[in-house]
């Protein structure tokens, strides 16, 4: 092979005056010099950058005129914005209950769920407390048409067969527990004067204690009153009771004397339902 040029141009090969002939290059011309692919990259990038400027000034024109844009801040959210709505929880108190109930269908139901938790309460046990809780939240006819009756049921005999003494009080080194949880209510009837509503509820009675009888058990009732507005409050003028709907039994082990008696010291009850 001469040295005249590697493979370019026409030379002689192996001396014996033969030439080659060098046709136009091509892509699969094995002799001539290799062909190099188009370089897009950076015009596929233009293009690219082009079409995402055009998508995002379109979005911008036909966004509403209405719509804000997102802005991040680190301050906390203001509390109207997680604020809970409705009319504001009374404020005031009567007898250890809460009275000022709003005049309106919600005021006559938060007055009915508060009435159910305070006679659910330990209170309808002893007679000072009774009577004067039954004086607070029963208008003053029903009140006094109650207290006899009432001291009657509450009789030594009953008492004694919850494990309480004649004053109501629990034996020492055990825990007397009667609670009222209400779950909802219902309006049955509403005029601005009258009103009747149905609570339903599940609730906690029982001696919790290493020598009790009588250990703490759950029932479910539905507790209708009806009520008047009297003053500036609902008052209750009658009430009933109906066992029911209670929910099937569900298979959470029993707890033991000594955890139910600290569950009911440690949990203290709502001051306010509804």
């Amino acid at each position: 092979m001469s040295n005249d040029d590697q493979y370019g141009g026409y030379g002689e090969v192996g001396g014996t005056g033969q030439t080659r002939t060098r046709l136009p290059d091509s892509p699969t011309d094995p002799y001539g010099p290799t062909r190099r692919a188009p370089r897009v990259t950076r015009s596929l990038i233009t293009v690219v950058g082009v079409v995402v400027l055009l998508i995002a000034a379109i979005a911008f024109a036909n966004r509403s005129p209405d719509t804000r844009a997102t802005e991040t801040s680190d301050k906390a959210p203001s509390t109207t914005s997680t604020a809970a709505t409705g009319t504001t929880p009374v404020t005031g108190k009567a007898s250890g209950i809460p009275r000022g109930f709003a005049h309106d269908e919600q005021g006559a139901q938060s007055a009915a769920a508060n009435y159910a938790v305070a006679l659910g309460s330990d209170a309808m046990f002893k007679k000072n407390t009774r009577h004067e809780l039954v004086d607070g939240i029963y208008t003053p006819s029903a009140a006094a048409a109650m207290k006899g009756p009432q001291d009657a049921a509450y009789s030594t005999a009953f008492l004694a067969q919850l494990g309480l003494d004649a004053n109501g009080a629990a034996p020492q080194g055990s825990t007397f527990v009667t609670r009222t949880v209400p779950i909802g209510t219902r309006v049955e009837s509403y005029t601005p004067t009258t009103a009747k509503i149905a609570v339903w509820y599940t609730g906690l009675i029982g001696m919790s204690g290493e020598k009790s009888t009588d250990p703490v058990r759950t029932t479910w009732k539905t507790w209708t009153f009806e009520l008047n507005w009297v003053g500036d409050d609902w008052k209750i003028v009658d009430d009933t009771q109906l066992d029911g709907p209670a929910p099937v039994p569900g298979d959470v082990p029993v707890a033991t004397s000594d955890d139910m008696s600290k569950a009911v010291k440690e949990f203290g009850g709502f001051t306010y339902a509804r």
